[in-house]
């Protein structure tokens, strides 16, 4: 009996040891009755060459680094790979030459993931280096995580098709490729078009330091708006009394609203880029753009845009010169996360766990944050705690998945990879989203979409818990979009950028 004892020990050892990924999840399984379609989805995923495949895509859509709605090459690899796999999908959608919707199966439930691949301006870096080292100065990066997310929704759905074939499994799941989610700009399109109509769930999912969810009301809304005035050239020398200049009208506009802020609410963000300014100091411009971001709760922000759009019309009469266009980019609501989804998701990421992270993972985790000033203190070892929500909602970031949370129940699973104080949007971040730890983080974050999006096929007092709950919400937060109906999506906003660097950036990683 001795004897066997220490060979079943010596097993299980052997089991943690070498299965890729997660002793602690593996524990958790140990204490758990696992449904044999979930666990078919997490032996799936888990197999050393499906985390080989969708980790090269993510390496790759890394190195594409392609700007919203330019994002041609990794939109076409996502969705290529979804259709390989036996889904039905369906292109340049809502009026958007890069969005697609993937689908497999046919009637209820239909749960629906959603996944963005596009990268950020400026922020060019190389991947595992932990200090500044553009790939290309100037150049795009993925300091999101953007090139992981769609890659890893894609994983979980192939996986779950897969166990809906081998299980007998009834339902739809959809892979709903969102792009330009930099620009806020897609998902208000994609509702307006119809395309998450009849949806009953929605998993979303984002990198992250951590592995976590969360609910309630979060981040800001958003009204993205490029303002264009028209004046009149002239020599700003020889005869300056003869122009009008279009620069003068955005710089009073800028004056107006930085003084409007000392009257706005402690929850608004208000900034903005000059985009086109003249192009000679001896020419008075009849041409200047100005793009602003103006961030509120859903309650204050058409007050709070209103009175930025006043300042606009104040610098235009001071000016002397004409408002000629508002183009409103995107318009998006706060995210209002499900609480009864971020409870199954967290039972999902408990029972998945943290990645084992290599020595090498470690060492460079470190040796980024010694680099940022931050403590050394390397990955995370313990999933997040699921916690309730604070109830104060001051300034943040803005997601156009807001809008989804107002039309399906939706949460958001945050899978590991990053390593913890590297910097959103910046250069530190870009360094991490490439190699053996986004890897992991990936499929991290995809064993436990997948694994929920099984629950919600197969357990329907589960999903009838998210449905009841966001009904009841819905009687008082019922869905308003605050895109204009005018609005049309900016498929060329980052045009040029893009034809400047992409080559640069395929020249730079040719052979990698």
């Amino acid at each position: 009996m001795r004897n066997r004892i220490i060979a079943l020990t010596v097993s299980l050892f052997l089991i943690l040891a070498l299965v890729p990924g997660q002793a602690s999840g593996q524990a958790a399984k140990a204490k758990v009755k696992m449904a044999k379609e979930k666990q078919y989805v997490l032996d799936w995923l888990g197999k050393p060459e499906t985390i080989e495949k969708f980790g090269k895509i993510s390496d790759r859509i890394w190195e594409y680094a392609e700007l919203g709605l330019q994002e041609f090459d990794s939109s076409k690899l996502l969705a290529d790979t979804l259709e390989a796999a036996g889904f039905t999908v369906e292109r340049g959608l809502a009026g958007m030459p890069t969005c697609f919707v993937a689908s497999y199966g046919s009637g209820k439930p239909v749960i629906g993931l959603l996944g963005e691949f596009d990268a950020l301006p400026m922020i060019s870096q190389k991947a595992g280096v932990a200090k500044k080292e553009p790939v290309v100065e100037g150049a795009p990066g993925h300091g999101c995580g953007h090139n992981a997310m769609c890659t890893a929704a894609a994983a979980a759905a192939i996986a779950v098709k897969e166990a809906m074939v081998a299980h007998g499994i009834k339902g739809t799941i959809k892979v709903f490729g969102s792009p330009a989610e930099e620009i806020v700009a897609s998902r208000p399109y994609m509702i307006r078009a119809g395309l998450f109509e009849g949806v009953d769930a929605v998993i979303d999912n984002h990198s992250s330091s951590g592995f976590g969810t969360d609910y309630g009301v979060g981040g800001n809304a958003l009204f993205s708006t490029i303002f264009t005035f028209k004046g009149k050239t002239a020599h700003s020398a020889g005869a300056p009394w003869v122009g009008r200049s279009a620069l003068d009208a955005v710089e009073i506009m800028n004056v107006a609203t930085n003084y409007l802020r000392e009257h706005l609410q402690l929850s608004q963000r208000l900034h903005y880029v000059v985009i086109d300014g003249g192009e000679a100091p001896n020419v008075v411009p009849d041409k200047a753009r100005v793009w602003y971001y103006v961030r509120n709760t859903d309650e204050r922000l058409e007050d709070m845009y209103r009175r930025v759009v006043d300042c606009a019309k104040a610098g235009a009469l001071a000016a002397g010169v004409e408002l000629a266009s508002m183009q409103v980019v995107s318009a998006v609501h706060q995210r209002h996360a499900n609480k009864a989804a971020a409870e199954l998701f967290q039972r999902n990421i408990e029972l998945v766990g943290m990645p084992a992270w290599s020595e090498e993972e470690q060492a460079f985790a470190k040796a980024l944050q010694k680099e940022l000033g931050a403590k050394e203190a390397g990955m995370p070892d313990k999933v997040d705690k699921l916690e309730a929500p604070s109830g104060v909602s001051y300034g943040g970031g803005s997601s156009d998945v807001g809008d989804v949370t107002l039309i399906a129940p939706t949460a958001t699973i945050g899978f590991p990879g990053l390593a913890p104080e590297a910097i959103g949007h910046h250069w530190s971040a870009v360094a991490c989203f490439y190699g053996s730890a986004a890897w992991k983080g990936l499929n991290a974050g995809a064993k436990a979409i997948a694994a929920s999006a099984v629950d919600l096929l197969t357990r329907p007092d589960e999903l009838a818990k998210l449905r009841k709950e966001f009904e009841e919400y819905s009687k008082t937060h019922p869905y308003k979009p605050f895109l204009p109906a005018d609005a049309t999506p900016p498929n060329d906003l980052n045009k040029e950028l893009m034809d400047k660097y992409r080559g640069l950036l395929e020249k730079a990683l040719a052979g990698k």
